[in-house]
């Protein structure tokens, strides 16, 4: 079941599997375009040649010259369940039905948003792109509050940016035994669906994580959480046969033992 479709509401949820969060993560591409006409006026380069130029630097390229080419939801239920996960449009990916579907499905659901380092790039990212398409968001901007609003576990783990995380969510899936980088086994880049696949991989890290900020926070047992972690691999072995990715992810699967 897609998060939302374009034009269809989607059915009203049993009360038992409402979605309480959407777990979000996400890809972009650069908009050579965008970059011509801002950072080279008048010098007739072509997108791709403005990429590069802007790449010479070595410094990551803001968000405001990026467009999203992939975004992976996950929805979980107010018990912390994994109900089911989607990458946007697939197989299409088109940046404007990408956004346009994001931003329905948050409306819908009024679920609160999950992310990692979701303020510092995902969320400026589709705000972004909202403003580029002209989509509404009303429901998010009224709501939004950085201590109330979306959870940002980078927030959560470096206490608003106090202190560093070397490592980000790579070592902290790692330290729960999931797969974090492991997984990708493709290159930096590569297809559309190479990047959604990435995508996936790293949404349902962030998933395990939250899992275990919320046992710390007193939300759930040890046990409760093992128990979500069980019925979500559950979940994901289903999912599997349709999924090359979801095989190498659960493949890349371990018991970590803690020191």
């Amino acid at each position: 079941m897609p998060l939302a479709e374009t034009n269809t509401r989607p059915a009203s949820a049993d009360p038992g599997t409402r979605t309480a969060f959407l777990v979000v993560n996400s890809a972009s591409a650069p908009d050579g375009r965008l970059l011509a006409a801002v950072k080279y006026p008048g010098e007739n380069l072509s997108p791709e040649d403005a990429i590069a130029r802007a790449s010479e630097s070595g410094e990551p390229l803001p968000v405001t010259f990026q467009v999203p080419v992939c975004v992976c939801v996950l929805r979980v239920g107010p018990d912390f369940s994994l109900l089911n996960f989607k990458c946007l449009d697939e197989p299409h990916f088109r940046p404007r039905e990408i956004v346009n579907q994001f931003w329905f499905g948050v409306t819908h659901y009024k679920a609160r948003l999950v992310t990692f380092n979701g303020r510092g790039f995902d969320l400026p990212l589709l705000e972004l792109a909202a403003f580029r398409y002209g989509i509404q968001a009303r429901d998010y901007y009224l709501a939004r509050d950085r201590y109330r609003g979306p959870i940002d576990l980078t927030d959560w783990f470096t206490n608003f940016g106090a202190c560093r995380l070397p490592g980000d969510l790579d070592v902290l899936a790692k330290l729960l035994g999931k797969p974090g980088k492991s997984v990708e086994q493709v290159p930096t880049g590569g297809s559309i669906q190479e990047i959604n696949d990435r995508c996936l991989c790293d949404t349902l890290d962030t998933y395990f994580v939250f899992l275990r900020t919320r046992v710390l926070t007193g939300d759930l047992s040890s046990e409760q959480e093992t128990e979500l972690v069980v019925n979500a691999k559950s979940l994901l072995r289903e999912k599997a046969a349709e999924s090359t990715v979801l095989g190498r992810y659960l493949d890349n699967w371990t018991e970590f033992a803690s020191v």
